[in-house]
């Protein structure tokens, strides 16, 4: 099928961001096209909540990025591809960032207050219902997991037993504790971005399997976009391909830091220095420990309760969660079958890391993937709280509550288990750690917003691009840096915030 040649507005990029943008729009009248380089159609692997099968390699929704989290440290990360995104692929978790998260970014048109109503217009919450923190009749349905799955209960009573307080509205933007997990999910359904917000709107055009090289400017404008089908003239482009794809586009059409783009040979449009540097997201490891026989599966998604809470030596905060289903059967190669290997994960990431990192182009060749070092556990701070949160871990498995449910995973490969003389040395604990490390693929602030006066902001708090009129930038990578929270219910609010930034073109 042909693409159009003009529309009013073309966004690029149908993930859990562009979804809800370009749906809203649509709505409030103007004409849309949103392009997809992966797949148009949800894959039947997506639509069930209770694995991620869909997010590993090879699979059509899954792209690998190589990185390099910490020196010396390379990783391949699998990020959601084709209509919905990571949301299309994840494991449900659809937590907001909080009141200090937002305030935090110090930008007025995202402070808590200006970006709740986006918060409680994208969702359906099927508990609390339609109140002034909460939505009842938006897109996304919001549903917590009901009472009486055993684990669950017991890892509530194990952080009880730690001084960990209740929280049982994980959106209510409260004290941080441990309290039930907010899913996008109904029935063992997954309600992804595309779920929710691509319904067919008369004035939205989505065309999968279309990959776009450039943003089109003409006279400081940008006037559409290049695609391997051809260009497409729009009246405003709005870049959602992610916290990756979003400033490498930028980067390929000459906009960014000037010495580095004419180094690769390619013409500079704006000198736009801050595009790829300053990301953030949160470094994570998982605590391996093995349940005892007759362990019970969980009837929805994987993920139940999740704990935040600021042990010694992490005053920013750490995040545990407990994955009640092994990665083997959350997580199966492509085209193979789950396979449980009885062990399961606590995990922890750290929520406010000092690190920093950068996105960069290694050449001018756009089959060349960029160049993405995450800067994890630069900082003495960040290691310190890295290993408080791993230590929070151990702790929470030895409580009563969940020892009585299985105990450490003492046959795993060496290196593997964490014994009580790795816990008690900082040194060999950070060992452990850097040959665990991960990330939460929770990628932000690689095109941030600031304001005027803050030299290394890519676009201003209406998102608009400095230096090129009429382009946009609208999904994770504006966040000045990572929430202090998984990032899917963010993303969904950063679309529908967008969309009433740009929603009258200015």
């Amino acid at each position: 099928m042909s693409l159009p040649r003009e529309t009013d507005v073309v966004v690029v990029g149908a993930g859990t961001s562009g979804c809800a943008l370009a749906a809203r729009l649509a709505e409030a009248g103007r004409t849309v096209l949103l392009l997809e380089a992966g797949p148009g159609e949800l894959l039947p692997e997506s639509a069930d909540a209770t694995t991620m099968r869909a997010a590993v390699p090879g699979s059509p929704a899954a792209v690998e990025v190589p990185v390099e989290l910490a020196a010396g440290v390379g990783r391949s990360v699998v990020r959601g591809r084709g209509v919905g995104g990571s949301s299309a692929v994840n494991g449900c978790y659809f937590i907001r960032a909080t009141p200090a998260d937002c305030d935090g970014w110090a930008m007025p048109e995202w402070s808590w207050e200006a970006v709740l109503p986006s918060f409680r217009r994208l969702e359906s919450d099927r508990d609390l219902g339609d109140s002034p923190l909460h939505g009842g009749d938006g897109p996304v349905p919001v549903v917590r997991p009901r009472l009486g799955y055993e684990p669950a209960e017991a890892f509530a009573a194990a952080a009880a037993a730690l001084g960990v307080p209740a929280e049982p509205d994980k959106n209510g933007g409260g004290p941080a504790g441990c309290g039930p997990m907010p899913a996008n999910a109904v029935d063992g359904r997954r309600i992804s971005a595309a779920t929710a917000y691509l319904r067919g709107q008369p004035r939205l055009t989505v065309r999968g399997g279309v990959v776009v090289r450039q943003v089109l400017v003409e006279k400081g404008r940008a006037v559409g976009v290049r695609t391997d089908d051809g260009d497409v003239r729009a009246a405003e482009v709005v870049l959602s391909a992610g916290a990756v794809g979003s400033p490498e586009l930028l980067l390929r059409s000459g906009i960014g830091p000037a010495d580095a783009l004419r180094a690769l040979g390619l013409a500079v449009v704006a000198d736009v220095p801050g595009v790829g540097e300053g990301l953030s997201d949160h470094p994570m490891v998982t605590v391996p420990w093995r349940p005892l026989p007759g362990f019970p599966a969980p009837p929805g998604p994987a993920l139940e309760q999740v704990l935040h809470a600021a042990p010694d030596g992490a005053p920013g905060g750490v995040e545990v969660l407990p994955w009640f289903r092994s990665f083997g059967v959350l997580l199966p190669p492509w085209g193979a079958a789950p396979v449980d290997d009885g062990v399961l994960d606590l995990g922890v990431s750290l929520l406010r890391p000092d690190s920093r990192g950068r996105l960069w182009l290694r050449s001018a060749d756009p089959a060349d993937a960029p160049r993405i070092a995450y800067g994890y556990l630069g900082s003495a701070a960040d290691r310190a709280g890295m290993r408080a949160g791993v230590r929070l871990a151990t702790e929470l498995l030895r409580t009563a509550p969940l020892a009585g449910l299985g105990g450490p995973a003492a046959d795993l490969p060496a290196g593997d288990g964490l014994s009580s003389a790795v816990l008690a040395d900082d040194a060999a604990l950070d060992a452990w750690i850097g040959r665990h490390l991960g990330t939460a693929v929770h990628l932000s602030g690689s095109a941030r917003m600031g304001p005027d006066t803050d030299p290394g902001a890519v676009v201003d708090g209406r998102l608009r691009v400095r230096g090129v009129d009429g382009l946009r930038v609208a999904d994770t990578s504006v966040l000045p840096r990572v929430p202090s929270r998984g990032t899917a219910a963010t993303a969904v609010m950063v679309g529908e915030r967008a969309a009433e930034l740009c929603g009258g073109g200015g």
